[in-house]
C-alpha cells in the first residue's frame, strides 16, 4: 500500500507541475492587455509602459513563469492586480462557498446515484427500471443552464418559494435564508450527474449479481439481503467510486456556469470575473486552485480504490 501511494503521489505531482506550465501559457496567450485594464483604456502609453516594466510584465515568460511557481511553492498566490488585493483570501472566499455548494452536491450524487443504481438493477426490466432508465437518459443529454432557467422560472418566478439568485451568509441571514439560496444551484448542479452514477452503478451491479460466486452464495441459502449488501455492493462500487471522482471534476467545472446563472459568489464566478478583466495572477491562482482540488479528488478515489480492490495495490507493487 505504501508503494502505491507513493506511485499516486509522484503522478499527481506530476499532473499538478504540467497543468502549472499548460495554465501559465494559456493565461498569457488571452487577448488584451493588463496595463490597460488597469489604468483604462484611454492611458497613455508612457504609463503603460511605466506600470508594465513595474509588474514585470516585460521580462522573458520562463523568468515570469518561475517566479509565479517560486511564489506558489511558498504559498504565495501573488495579488489581483485589478482589485489591488492579494488573491490568496479572495480566493479561499469564494473556495468555501464553492466549496459547500460542490460539497452538498456531491453528497446528493454520490448517495442518490449509487441508491437509485441499487434499487434499479434489483427491480431489471420492471416498470420502476424503465421509468428510471428514461429519466436519466433525459437528465444526462440536457444541459445544466437548462434545468437552471427552468428552476429560476418554475420556483422563483412562478411559485416565489426559492430565491432566484444571489447569497446569504449563514451567520447574518440565519438558516433557513441560507439553506434557501443553495438548494436550487445544488440540485441543478447533481442532476445529471445523480443520473451518471445511477447508471454505471446499475450496470455493475447487474454485472455482479449474475457472476458465479453470487449464483454460488445464493445456493448455499443466503438470504437475498445478506447477498446484496455483503457481496454484492463491495464488489459494484468500485467502478462508482471512480466515476464519482471523474464527476466531482465535473461538478467543479459545472459550477462555474451554475454559479453565473444564479448569480452565486463562489470560486468559478471568481474566475469570469478575472477572465473578464484580465486579472493574470488571479485567474491563474484561482485555476490551480481547481487543478488541485480536481487532482485530489482522483487521488483519493485511486487510494479508496486500491483499498476496496488489493489486487490494484500487488499490481502496482509488481510494476
Amino acid at each position: 500500500m505504501a508503494i502505491h501511494l507513493l506511485q499516486r503521489l509522484l503522478g499527481t505531482l506530476g499532473v499538478l507541475f504540467s497543468m502549472s506550465v499548460l495554465i501559465f501559457a494559456v493565461v498569457h496567450i488571452l487577448p488584451g492587455n493588463v496595463a490597460y485594464a488597469i489604468l483604462g483604456e484611454y492611458a497613455t502609453p508612457d504609463r503603460v509602459a511605466v506600470l508594465e516594466a513595474k509588474l514585470g510584465l516585460n521580462d522573458p515568460l520562463p523568468l515570469q513563469y518561475w517566479r509565479w511557481l517560486d511564489g506558489m511553492l511558498h504559498g504565495d498566490l501573488g495579488a489581483s492586480l485589478v482589485m489591488a488585493r492579494p488573491a490568496a483570501p479572495l480566493i479561499l472566499e469564494a473556495l468555501e462557498r464553492s466549496a459547500i455548494l460542490a460539497g452538498l452536491a456531491f453528497i446528493l450524487v454520490a448517495s442518490g446515484g449509487i441508491a437509485l443504481g441499487i434499487y434499479t438493477a434489483t427491480r431489471q426490466g420492471r416498470m420502476p427500471d424503465k421509468i428510471a432508465t428514461l429519466a436519466q437518459f433525459i437528465f444526462i443529454a440536457i444541459p445544466d443552464f437548462f434545468w437552471a432557467i427552468l428552476g429560476v422560472l418554475t420556483f422563483a418566478a412562478w411559485l416565489h418559494v426559492l430565491p432566484a439568485t444571489g447569497y446569504a451568509p449563514l451567520d447574518a441571514a440565519g438558516v433557513l435564508v441560507w439553506a434557501s439560496h443553495l438548494v436550487l444551484p445544488v440540485l441543478v448542479l447533481s442532476f445529471g450527474l445523480v443520473a451518471h452514477v445511477s447508471r454505471l452503478t446499475r450496470s455493475s451491479m447487474i454485472e455482479v449479481l449474475q457472476s458465479r460466486y453470487i449464483l454460488a452464495a445464493r445456493a448455499k441459502g443466503m438470504s437475498d439481503r445478506r447477498v446484496l449488501w455483503r457481496h454484492a455492493l463491495p464488489n459494484a462500487l468500485l467502478p462508482a467510486i471512480t466515476i464519482l471522482a471523474v464527476d466531482l471534476g465535473l461538478l467543479i467545472g459545472g459550477i462555474v456556469v451554475i454559479e453565473t446563472v444564479f448569480a452565486y459568489p463562489g470560486l468559478g464566478r471568481l474566475l469570469v470575473f478575472a477572465i473578464e478583466h484580465h486579472d493574470l495572477p488571479l485567474l491563474q491562482a484561482g485555476m490551480m486552485v481547481v487543478t488541485a482540488t480536481y487532482a485530489s479528488a482522483n487521488l483519493v478515489a485511486d487510494l479508496g480504490y486500491a483499498v476496496l480492490n488489493p489486487r490494484i495495490r500487488v499490481g502496482s507493487a509488481a510494476a
